[in-house]
């Protein structure tokens, strides 16, 4: 296979742009980097379309591998032909690949190699012909009656040939394909109980639906229930299509022995050839529903961390509890932690008066701005105090709930015991969920995404790739932002493009002994950071309040084009810190894009981000998003009604549609249906994690605690 023009063509790029990332990937060089300062190699691709790429090349290496290793048998064997060769040269998947090897891979006792072990295989090869009728073939049997290995009559003799013919037609390469595509595109995935109890999987106690259409939310939920010990799983399939592919491939005349290999053909459909392809199916199955869930966890974890920070704020924490009470940490603008304590305003205490005292003391003494509560037990009974306290304030002060999901991890975790040695776990938890409303991403990154809680299935889902894939965001999105060199903490740092855990935390070490760097090139002097590794992350650094191209996206690379930028268009780099080169755009374009590009030795991609960064250095992607909704007021659920229209915040997007928190601590559901009045697939074609969106209620259920909302009509 020509990997390159496979990529090619499977991306519909061209194959110029394979082969320069191919050879960028091959050099070493992380997706962030070549997306970001390879872009005339690339053809601008984005991280998302380099991520897929490279996943791909992986697996068709991969592939390219297995197809030799599995020629290289085939030939040891003797058994090479132009047939297999060229069966093996077209062959698209692994799965075809086995297939083909199939009847050439050692393969475990099985009643048909007992059969070649006595002997039977001649006498498997005159049925296989279907020449002879019944006395002729009962007189060849007859021969291979033998006691002394323990074949005491013909039909035995028989038995053991058929045995080698039905494995001989189950091994066909080209027969496993055709059924295997008939039974994905007709079989019926059925589920009944296994247990006479109720269970989340009541639903599927008596199920069917097309394999081909199964979503595949429902593929894994069936797969958990049937783990579980809830559910028996099995494929339908109407065996009419796959007896027939067989009847076609073997059956060549209407004689005994023409009987005979249909009577093989069934066997092997039966016994053998099904049960291999339900099991393919199933894993089939399993392995696009398990990519689809990866990818909406993905989807929905990008915008979390991209979450605009709530910057210059001065924040009070309360990590809600009821028995234990409330844990709360103030900490200012940069993250520092003020001060600390517990209040006691949820049941079974409910020293609601003495809490505020403390709280109100909390907010006067340190000016604080934002409430930040965590969504987890008690919640609602803190949302409400909070609510009550900010209207007996005299100063402003909003709040918000922020999902705690993973604090805990956090807290318990070496790193948070290495942050706060001092602090109890629970106090940990509560500068945490201070922190995620300052800065999301900079507190999110030092816990496991898988614990972050948006997508589903996650505990059911292959964690290698779950975590490659969650990885890749997590880099993506540092990456994006950028890092400022001399805050970052070394779990920010190890998620930037080129630099490995060790290497962050020796940059934290250099920093500490050494202060402030102040400038890029300073980084070289880490231990361990190389002239590669400083190619590949130098650009995603950024040292505010020094030299103004350290303070940019801008590659150290390009810092000579930047300079000569400038200077062809009457500008110097006290412009750029000064704001005054508004017109930089403007005399570019009056230059010529392609001219100025040619004159300053970069492509007209580099040139355009060279121009955006000296425009707005030090700027924040993020900033450009929308912000994130604060309140100052409470609803219960009581208070919903039909019709009602709230504003809300998407929580968490799924195949079959969105949670929007709209303030009264249980989430509520906009089903697919409900989202927009066009036809959309999936959910994410309209709405990501931490879209503000305008909902109506649909239906309340306050014993299951159940929301239904729409957003069709709504203004």
């Amino acid at each position: 296979m020509d990997i390159i023009s496979a990529l090619a063509s499977e991306f519909k790029i061209r194959q110029g742009q394979v082969e320069n990332v191919v050879k960028l990937i091959d050099d070493g060089c992380t997706i962030p980097f070549i997306a970001r300062y390879r872009k005339e190699m690339t053809g601008s691709l984005d991280d998302q379309v380099l991520r897929e790429l490279g996943d791909r090349l992986t697996y068709l290496r991969g592939l390219e591998k297995r197809r030799e290793e599995v020629s290289n048998s085939i030939e040891s064997q003797g058994k090479m032909s132009e047939e297999i060769s060229a069966a093996l040269g077209k062959a698209a998947t692994l799965t075809e690949i086995e297939d083909i090897y199939r009847p050439y891979k050692q393969k475990r006792r099985t009643r048909a190699t007992i059969a070649r072990e006595k002997g039977f295989e001649p006498l498997a090869d005159l049925i296989m012909e279907q020449k002879l009728n019944e006395s002729d073939i009962k007189l060849e049997a007859a021969k291979y009656v033998n006691p002394e290995k323990d074949v005491q009559t013909l039909e035995e003799a028989l038995n053991g040939a058929l045995d080698i013919t039905a494995e001989t037609i189950s091994d066909n390469a080209v027969l496993r394909r055709l059924i295997r595509e008939t039974a994905m595109r007709d079989g019926l995935l059925a589920s009944k109980a296994a247990k006479k109890e109720d269970s989340v999987y009541s639903g599927f106690y008596d199920y069917k639906e097309k394999a081909a259409a199964i979503p595949g939310h429902r593929i894994l939920a069936i797969d958990r229930g049937e783990r579980e010990g809830f559910l028996n799983v099995s494929l339908n399939l109407d065996n009419t299509k796959p007896i027939d592919y067989i009847v076609k491939a073997y059956v060549k005349s209407n004689t005994f022995t023409s009987d005979l290999v249909r009577s093989a053909g069934d066997d092997a459909y039966e016994r053998l050839i099904f049960p291999s392809i339900e099991r393919d199916v199933r894993n089939e199955l399993t392995d696009r529903a398990q990519e689809q869930a990866i990818k909406v966890f993905a989807a929905n974890l990008k915008p979390l961390l991209m979450q605009p920070p709530v910057k210059g704020k001065t924040v009070l924490a309360l990590d809600p509890a009821y028995r234990t009470g409330c844990k709360v940490a103030v900490v200012d603008e940069t993250g520092k932690v003020l001060d600390k304590t517990v209040v006691y305003p949820t049941p079974p205490q409910s020293k609601t008066e003495e809490s505020k005292a403390t709280v109100t003391a909390l907010i006067k003494k340190y000016g604080v701005d934002v409430i930040s509560i965590g969504n987890g037990t008690a919640s609602k009974e803190t949302e409400i105090f909070t609510s009550e306290l900010i209207k007996e304030l005299d100063c402003p002060v909003s709040y918000m709930v922020v999902s705690e999901a993973g604090a805990s991890v956090y807290s318990a975790s070496k790193l948070g015991a290495q942050e706060f040695p001092d602090y109890d776990v629970s106090l940990r938890s509560a500068v945490s969920i201070a922190r995620r409303l300052q800065d999301p991403l900079a507190e999110l990154v030092k816990i496991d995404p898988k614990s972050i809680g948006v997508g589903q299935y996650q505990h059911d889902l292959k964690q290698a790739r779950l975590d490659e894939s969650l990885g890749g965001v997590v880099e993506d999105c540092v990456n994006s932002v950028g890092a400022d060199l001399n805050t970052a903490s070394f779990s920010l740092l190890s998620h930037v493009s080129g630099i490995s855990t060790s290497v962050a935390k020796n940059v934290v070490l250099y920093r500490e002994e050494n202060g402030a760097f102040k400038n890029r090139r300073q980084l070289l002097k880490v231990p361990k950071l190389g002239p590669k590794a400083f190619e590949q992350c130098a650009g995603f650094l950024r040292i505010p309040g020094g030299d103004v191209l350290d303070n940019t996206s801008v590659h150290p690379e390009s810092y000579p084009a930047a300079k000569k930028l400038l200077e062809l268009c009457g500008h110097t780099l006290d412009d750029v810190a000064s704001g005054n080169i508004s017109d930089l755009r403007e005399k570019v374009k009056a230059s010529g894009e392609g001219e100025i590009a040619d004159k300053i030795g970069v492509g007209i991609p580099t040139l355009n981000d060279i121009i955006n960064e000296l425009l707005k250095p030090g700027r924040d992607p993020r900033d450009e998003l929308p912000k994130p909704m604060l309140r100052t007021d409470i609803l219960e659920m009581k208070d919903l009604k039909e019709g009602m229209e709230l504003t809300g915040t998407v929580r968490n997007v799924i195949d079959f549609g969105a949670f929007v928190d709209i303030g009264v601590h249980q989430d509520g559901l906009v089903h697919i249906s409900q989202i927009c009045d066009r036809f959309i697939r999936h959910p994410s074609e309209a709405l990501t994690v931490g879209d503000i969106v305008k909902v109506r209620v649909l239906t309340v259920d306050a014993v299951k605690k159940r929301i239904s909302l729409t957003m069709k009509g709504v203004s």
